[in-house]
C-alpha cells in the first residue's frame, strides 16, 4: 500500500491519478489533497477519499470549504497549508501536478521531507533542476516522471547504462496549428488554441504545447531527469501521439514506447513503479493505424522551442527566465491582452535583457522568477499599448 498525497488534485494530472487510485484502492491510500480554489470538487473528492488534510491555497475558498465541511478530514490553508501537506508524516509519495512556478517550493519541501516525488510539474525542473535532482540525490528520494514522454524515457532506459545513451528523441503532437503560417497564427484565437487534436490538458498546458513551449520545457526537464546534455536532445512532430518518445543508444539501437494518448498510464506508472499493475485503459490497436509520421518542428513559426533551447544551454537563470516570461505571457494571452504571436515575443525580449546568473542559489532563482516576471508584465504593458 502507497500513501499518496497530490498536489494540485482537481487539476487534469490531479484528477486523473484520483481514477488510478480509485480503481485500485488495495494499492493506494490518499492521505492529502490540495488545491487551489476549487472547493466544491475538492469537497467531493475529501469525501470520496477521505483524506487526513486537505488545503485550499486561496483563503476565501477554504474558508468557505470548512464551513460547509462536516468530516475528519483536517482543512488547512494558504502556502503554509500547503507545504505542511507536502511533508506530511504519513505520506511517502508526493505527486506534484500544481502548474507552473508555484511546484517549487512544495515540491523541495517534500524532498527534504524524504517522499519519494512522481513529477507532473516540469516547471520544478526547469527553473531549478540541477538543485532539486541534487537535493533527491542528497535526501535518498527517487524522482518519478508523469510527463507521457518522460514516462516513455523512463521506461525504454529500464535496464540500461544511461551512459549508453545516444539521444534522446522527444515527441510532439505538434498541437492545434501544426502547419500553420505565421500570417495565420497572428489571428488565432484562445479558443482555437484549446482544441488539442489528441489530449485533454489544463489550460495553460494547451497554450504551451500550441507555441511549443511545452515541448521546450520538457526538453529542459529531460536533461535533469537523465543526465544528458542539450545537444543529445531531440525533438519531432509525431501528429498521431502514440510513440511517446524514444531512446537512441549508442549502438544505433532505437527504443519507443507506444500507447494510446491517455495520461493515467504514464500516472499509474510513477506511482506504481517499480511494479506495473493491470489497468483497464483503452488498448493500443496497430492494425487500426494507417500510418505513424515524423517532420522536423517548425521553430520559425513556432520560436519558443528554440528559446528554450538558448535557455537550457545558457544554464543558469535563464531556464528559470525563460518559464516565468512564458507563464506572464501565456496568462496575458488567455486575458485577451496579447495575440499569440506575442507570447515567444515576450520570452525573447526577457531573456534578452537578463542579467544571467551563472551557477545561482535558491534565493536567486527565486529572485530571477521575480524579477522575469515584473519584467514580462511591463512587456505585455507595452505590447497592449502598442495595440
Amino acid at each position: 500500500m502507497k500513501h499518496i498525497a497530490i498536489l494540485g488534485s482537481t487539476g487534469s494530472i490531479g484528477t486523473q491519478a484520483l481514477d488510478v487510485i480509485a480503481a485500485n484502492p488495495d494499492k493506494y491510500k490518499v492521505t492529502a489533497l490540495a488545491a487551489y480554489h476549487n472547493e466544491q470538487l475538492l469537497q467531493e473528492q475529501i469525501e470520496y477519499f477521505k483524506p487526513q488534510l486537505a488545503v485550499l491555497i486561496d483563503k476565501q475558498a477554504a474558508d468557505r470549504l470548512a464551513a460547509s465541511y462536516r468530516g475528519p478530514t483536517q482543512i488547512l490553508t494558504g502556502e503554509e497549508g500547503l507545504l505542511e501537506t507536502a511533508v506530511f508524516h504519513q505520506t511517502d509519495t508526493v505527486l506534484t501536478s500544481l502548474v507552473g512556478f508555484a511546484g517549487l517550493k512544495p515540491t523541495i519541501a517534500a524532498i527534504k521531507a524524504k517522499k519519494n516525488i512522481a513529477l507532473a510539474n516540469k516547471e520544478t525542473l526547469v527553473a531549478a533542476g540541477q538543485l532539486v535532482m541534487a537535493l533527491a540525490k542528497d535526501y535518498n528520494v527517487s524522482v518519478y516522471p508523469v510527463d507521457s514522454e518522460h514516462s516513455a524515457i523512463f521506461q525504454c532506459l529500464q535496464g540500461e547504462n544511461n551512459k549508453h545513451i545516444g539521444r534522446i528523441i522527444l515527441t510532439a503532437s505538434g498541437g492545434p496549428f501544426r502547419g500553420r503560417t505565421a500570417k495565420e497564427l497572428a489571428h488565432v484565437t484562445v479558443e482555437d488554441c484549446l482544441k488539442h487534436p489528441n489530449w485533454s490538458m489544463g489550460r495553460k498546458i494547451t497554450i504551451d504545447s500550441a507555441t511549443l513551449a511545452n515541448k521546450g520545457l520538457e526538453v529542459i526537464e529531460a536533461k535533469w531527469l537523465f543526465g544528458v546534455d542539450y545537444d543529445q536532445i531531440d525533438v519531432c512532430v509525431h501528429p498521431q501521439s502514440i510513440i511517446h518518445s524514444m531512446v537512441e543508444f549508442i549502438d544505433g539501437s532505437v527504443m519507443a514506447q507506444l500507447g494510446m494518448p491517455d495520461m493515467r498510464l504514464p500516472i499509474q506508472y510513477a506511482l506504481s513503479y517499480p511494479e506495473r499493475i493491470p489497468s483497464k485503459f483503452p488498448r493500443l490497436d496497430l492494425t487500426a493505424l494507417s500510418a505513424l509520421t515524423f517532420t522536423e518542428p517548425d521553430t520559425g513559426n513556432f520560436p519558443a522551442l528554440k528559446l528554450a533551447y538558448t535557455a537550457g544551454n545558457k544554464g543558469g537563470t535563464m531556464p528559470c527566465v525563460f518559464n516565468a516570461a512564458n507563464e506572464v505571457a501565456v496568462y496575458a494571452f488567455l486575458q485577451g491582452k496579447i495575440g499569440f504571436l506575442d507570447i515567444a515575443q515576450i520570452i525573447s525580449y526577457t531573456m534578452e535583457i537578463h542579467s544571467l546568473v551563472t551557477t545561482p542559489d535558491l534565493e536567486q532563482i527565486y529572485a530571477a522568477d521575480t524579477w522575469a516576471r515584473q519584467y514580462a508584465i511591463q512587456a505585455v504593458s507595452d505590447l497592449g499599448r502598442k495595440a
